[in-house]
């Protein structure tokens, strides 16, 4: 047997917890699509071949994932595409559920926006593996460039919807900037983190070495302000403040961003007639039930009459909460599987969030380490936000729940954003996997 079929047959032993995990997600979003298909039939609703396909997809694209991650010899964490399979064949199922597959959408939704999404994060992840991903640390300035040409781009020809600025189409490019406004930071603080933490006594910062990344902090949140993504700014916000603390051991940035935070908050209530309603609907939705606060209360509903177990897979009405299937998908998950069902959504978040930190933690370069924890820092940071919004935790951002809620945009990101954090993997555990020990050399006469 040669090397490189050796190295083949280990890579394909090595990764078989992942294939086993990757069939038991299968299975369970088989049992989901049997389920609403039963329900369907029930109701009197004629099934056909293509009714399969949303699953026959899936399953296609379960095998591309683990085929191409052994064929290209990928020993990173192998738990991360589980955890992204098994959530997004829950997104594939609720909206399977909410008709998003019926008609001209049937297509679009299943042969591009999911599988597409596969591709770029095996494409991001083997473009990126061995370390090469740390070249992208070369131009910070770069990524800060691009991210506010975009965001003007968007705000100079894009069209305002239910006051927020898309792009033609309703597409969301901005989505782009959790990529590369985390480039920016990683690179940025890698490169100036001693001159970053330099701070002069009494909690004075080094405001020289600041004020380039300040300035463009105030571009960056003028034009998502302009554009009424508030949503995007905080979940930008958050990453900036815990990239800083950790990139610099210095937690008096995480004091001058608590109050930063806090005055930015108040003007924004002030200030911003739509702010004011979101919070309005928030702390008092009956005040107006047939308004500003009718989302909240029929996401409320539908969670409440789903109890503990959930009413099963198509036998709720997740159709009377507005936008159900992209900013309120975790509502229809909790009438239909009820509590429990809630409940294992976010443990598998959990692990998502415990992964890339792990990852991130045992990155070598500061830059690999920095670009893990601040994408990871976005994906729960929205995470939050979207949950936190639906149970009336927090107030509404209009923020998308992450491989489960409809959108092209947020899905593709959602997908790269992993293949980065995989790329990651693979050179941490090449950094640490251990050496083979070499042979002792035999004592011959002359060492007698």
């Amino acid at each position: 047997m040669t090397a490189a079929s050796a190295g083949g047959v280990g890579v394909w032993e090595l990764r078989r917890p992942e294939r086993q995990l990757l069939a038991g997600c299968l299975l369970l979003v088989a049992l989901g699509f049997l389920m609403i298909l039963g329900s369907g039939q029930a109701a009197g609703r004629r099934l056909g071949l293509l009714d399969l396909l949303p699953l026959l997809t899936y399953a296609a694209s379960l095998l591309v994932i683990h085929l191409t991650l052994v064929l290209f010899r990928f020993r990173g964490d192998q738990m991360l595409p589980v955890v992204a399979a098994f959530l997004s064949g829950l997104g594939l199922l609720a909206q399977y559920r909410l008709g998003a597959f019926e008609g001209a959408d049937r297509w679009a939704n299943v042969r591009f926006i999911f599988p597409g999404g596969v591709l770029v994060m095996l494409a991001v992840c083997i473009a990126g593996m061995r370390g090469r991903y740390r070249r992208l640390a070369a131009w910070p300035w770069v990524w800060a460039g691009l991210s506010l040409v975009l965001l003007a781009g968007v705000l100079i020809t894009g069209q305002r919807f239910r006051g927020a600025v898309y792009a033609l189409g309703f597409i969301t490019p901005t989505e782009l900037l959790k990529i590369t406004v985390l480039l920016f930071l990683a690179g940025l603080i890698d490169r100036d983190a001693k001159a970053l933490g330099s701070w002069r006594p009494w909690l004075v910062p080094p405001f020289g070495a600041l004020l380039p990344l300040l300035g463009f902090w105030a571009l960056l949140a003028g034009l998502l302000l302009l554009q009424r993504d508030l949503g995007m700014f905080v979940i930008l916000s958050v990453a900036l403040l815990v990239l800083l603390v950790v990139g610099t051991a210095r937690w008096g940035y995480l004091v001058y961003g608590i109050l930063a935070a806090t005055g930015v908050g108040y003007l924004m209530l002030t200030l911003f007639a739509h702010g004011q309603r979101r919070i309005q609907a928030w702390q008092a939705p009956f005040d107006d039930p047939t308004g500003t606060g009718w989302q909240i209360l029929q996401g409320l509903s539908g969670m409440y009459s789903g109890g503990l177990w959930g009413e099963g897979f198509g036998r709720g009405n997740p159709e009377y909460t507005p936008i159900a299937e992209s900013d309120f998908i975790y509502s229809v998950i909790g009438e239909e599987l009820g509590f429990f069902g809630c409940a294992a959504v976010v443990v598998f978040y959990l692990i998502l969030f415990a992964r890339g930190l792990r990852i991130a933690g045992r990155t070598g370069p500061p830059f690999g380490m920095l670009l893990g924890l601040g994408l990871t820092t976005v994906t729960a940071t929205q995470t939050f936000l979207n949950i936190g919004g639906v149970t009336k935790f927090i107030p509404l951002t209009g923020i998308t729940l992450p491989f489960i809620s409809q959108g092209g945009s947020s899905l593709l990101v959602a997908f790269f954003t992993l293949g980065l954090i995989l790329a990651i993997s693979d050179g941490e555990v090449a950094k640490t996997r251990p050496q083979q020990d070499k042979p002792k050399r035999r004592r011959g006469r002359a060492d007698a």
